[in-house]
């Protein structure tokens, strides 16, 4: 059966859906895979049989599953199958925009299982608001002096429909970060969208490539695929958007899988950040200004303004720098209280003086509600601020533009309240959902209290596939360290994935062997638009790939991928949002710094073997004053004994 709007099996009147899903679950693994090609995993079986608990109960279900396992293939029928019965499409949320092209990319998963069971899919991707065109940018930068060749290429491209307005066109989505490979990362950020951008004021939105691909994954009937942190910003906004006359960013689901699970908590909190810059209330008190408003609104207006540009004037000379982050320490102090709290008071009364000028119909309603819900937005950043109990703040400067970032601390209430009350089916899927057996960590961190949980180990033969070296260096010897990686590169003769923990380790690498004549094509994160690379990876046996953000989800299989290499112990930064957590709790490094670190760390080691026939070697760098119960933390978190060397 090769049809998008049918079950692939029979439901009569008198069957339960459950019951017949199951029995076609129980024939797809155990004839119609294997008839194909796929081997029997008593992994795998048993994950389907677990997860179907979830679909018939409809609850949230942890569903930690070892490299191997065959989960994405558990996950999708199970969708596919429920999209279809209920008529609402269901939505897998991935970690990242990387994991979301490794799920849906030319023989991909999805395409596999298509293939291998001859039935016709409909998956659309949902993409976060960074990974579109901006044409409002772009036209900015056409005018810029040091704009690329590249980057003014981008506008030379575009479809005709862009700036040609004639009457019975065809309009089609366009301007994915994926179509503009040959940019850079710092090249696409200066003409993609970000926070600042009002799209529903922009008189382009209707050519918006953002738009129209908004217009296209809507219509989905079996799969939408898009990031955790997307998943959340539609969450959040459904209310707002409503207000606004908006559709939700998303359908209503029929059942939601979160891919690597364990990172929900911070795309939550992310998707939940809010964002101030000066120019931000300037812009529209500076429209009301110019309405014909009333004297008395105006000085309001003025006094709001003056109050708006002295708070930045205090954040600015309150902010300072932390080594090895790009977000500066915010240090309060009660000046910078006082006038958040004038400036909020004197919002608030902007809000009251709105309804008048409403009922006044000075101001067009449609501009009025939109700079209401702006109002709103920056009053409510504020509260955060002022209540910095509850709230992680800092600073950052974008070509000397001051932003104040302000992040909840805590989510579980809200998740709880706005995505696990609903009765339907919830998945966490992940490698590394559980903390000592127990899954009661992730579940009180994301506000979850009825839940189902399994585990399944890894079927693979570790101690026949895989060795690891772990090689002890002092701390200051940088140098020698990246040397014996170069060294390691050549000779294996590249197929390696380098890890870094933070794009400082990754470039002061790049210096060093930039200068070495390769016998092999060795790519680096951000040169490029993220899939490209994972793709030249891929497709180039003898390729090297160093990264900074692939320590989970890259699945490279075969001999594009024989050695691991991890430059140093993935621990989390010395920045704003890790120095909270860090404060609210007794034994920081113990309670915060090294769970994170043994996470991430079978994270990347997992990027090694992902198929039975897969064999390499994961070298380890350890520094030689690393604490003993950390060093015995790291001996206790490896798949297999290491040889050690000094």
């Amino acid at each position: 059966m090769s049809t998008t709007s049918k079950l692939p099996f029979e439901v009569g009147k008198q069957d339960s859906f459950i019951d017949k899903l199951g029995e076609w679950i129980g024939d797809v693994f155990y004839d119609l895979l294997p008839d194909a090609g796929y081997e029997l995993r008593d992994e795998q079986i048993f994950m389907a049989y677990q997860v179907e608990r979830a679909f018939k109960e409809k609850k949230v279900i942890f569903a930690e599953a070892g490299v191997g396992t065959g989960k994405t293939f558990v996950y999708l029928l199970y969708c596919l199958c429920y999209a279809r019965y209920t008529g609402k499409p269901a939505i897998i949320a991935c970690a990242d925009e990387s994991l979301i092209e490794q799920l849906v990319k030319k023989n991909g998963d999805i395409e596999k299982l298509s293939n291998a069971l001859n039935l016709a899919i409909d998956v659309r991707l949902a993409k976060s608001t960074t990974n579109y065109l901006c044409l409002k940018k772009l036209d900015i930068q056409r005018t810029e002096d040091e704009t690329s060749d590249q980057v003014l290429a981008v506008y030379d491209n575009l479809p005709s429909f862009v700036n040609d307005y004639g009457t019975l066109q065809t309009f089609t989505p366009y301007g994915d970060r994926t179509e503009y490979k040959e940019l850079t990362d710092e090249e696409w950020d200066t003409i993609s969208y970000d926070y600042f951008q009002d799209c529903s004021t922009c008189d382009q939105r209707h050519r918006c490539g953002q738009t129209l691909s908004r217009e296209h994954y809507r219509k989905a009937t079996d799969l939408i695929v898009c990031s955790q942190e997307f998943y959340m910003e539609h969450i959040w906004t459904v209310d707002s958007r409503k207000r606004e006359g908006q559709l939700p960013l998303l359908p209503n689901p029929s059942c939601v899988v979160f891919d690597e699970g364990h990172l929900l908590e911070f795309a939550s909190q992310k998707s939940l950040t809010y964002r101030l810059q000066q120019e931000t209330l300037n812009t529209f008190l500076s429209f009301l200004m110019q309405s014909g408003t009333r004297e008395s609104f105006q000085e309001l207006l003025e006094d709001t303004l003056e109050t708006y540009d002295q708070f930045f004037y205090e954040l600015d000379n309150n902010s300072v720098e932390v080594e090895g982050s790009k977000r500066y320490q915010l240090n309060m102090n009660n000046q910078l209280l006082s006038l958040a709290k004038r400036l909020k008071a004197q919002i608030s009364k902007i809000g009251d003086e709105l309804v008048f000028e409403s009922e006044m119909y000075t101001i067009d309603e449609y501009q009025l509600n939109i700079v209401d819900e702006h109002l709103d937005d920056v009053e409510r950043c504020l509260n955060l601020f002022i209540n910095e109990s509850s709230a992680i703040q800092w600073i950052e400067y974008n070509k000397n533009e001051l932003t104040l970032v302000i992040m909840p601390k805590a989510v579980n209430e809200l998740l709880q309240e706005k995505v696990f009350k609903q009765k339907m089916p919830i998945l966490f899927s992940s490698a590394t959902l559980s903390q000592n057996s127990s899954f009661e960590y992730i579940a009180n961190s994301l506000g979850i209290k009825d839940f189902l949980s399994f585990s399944v180990n890894s079927p693979f033969d570790y101690e026949e596939q895989m060795k690891i070296e772990i090689n002890r260096i002092d701390q200051n010897e940088t140098d020698q360290k990246n040397r014996i990686i170069i060294e390691a590169l050549k000779n294996n003769n590249g197929s390696s994935l380098v890890l870094f923990n933070s794009s400082k380790e990754m470039k002061q690498f790049k210096s060093l062997i930039e200068q070495e004549n390769l016998q092999f094509p060795l790519y680096f994160e951000g040169e490029e638009e993220i899939s490209s690379i994972v793709q030249k990876f891929q497709e180039n046996q003898t390729a090297s790939l160093c990264a900074v953000h692939l320590w989970e989800g890259l699945d490279i299989q075969g001999e594009s991928l024989s050695q691991v290499i991890i430059h140093s112990l993935p621990f989390p930064p010395n920045d704003p949002v890790f120095q909270s957590k860090r404060q609210n709790t007794a034994n920081p490094y113990t309670e915060i710094d090294e769970p994170y670190m043994l996470l991430r760390l079978r994270q990347g080691i997992g990027r090694l073997i992902r198929s039975h026939e897969d064999r390499g070697k994961i070298i380890l760098f350890l520094e030689n004053d690393l604490q003993k119960e950390t060093y015995d933390k790291v001996l206790k978190s490896l798949p297999i004994e290491p040889t050690i060397k000094s």
